[in-house]
């Protein structure tokens, strides 16, 4: 019988987690500013949350995904 070993360990999955919560809650700051009249324009949807905060939180979360993804820690015993 062969042993078998875990690609991700402890620290991987939480910062796998860690980083879909921040891409979660970047869409969820990109949510909203629309306008109930179709003929009546809110400007709230070019909000500094909805075009700058909210791109930059959802790629960092990609990023941190991806570390989680690609970081080797070592062994815990």
């Amino acid at each position: 019988m062969s042993q078998q070993t875990q690609t991700f360990n402890k620290s991987n999955y939480r910062l796998i987690l860690i980083g879909v919560i921040m891409v979660a809650l970047g869409y969820l700051l990109m949510i909203g500013g629309g306008s109930d009249d179709p003929n009546v324009f809110n400007p709230e949807i070019f909000s500094f949350r909805r075009i700058v905060l909210s791109p930059v939180i959802i790629v960092s979360g990609f990023l941190v995904i991806t570390y989680g993804i690609m970081k080797k820690f070592k062994k815990e015993d």
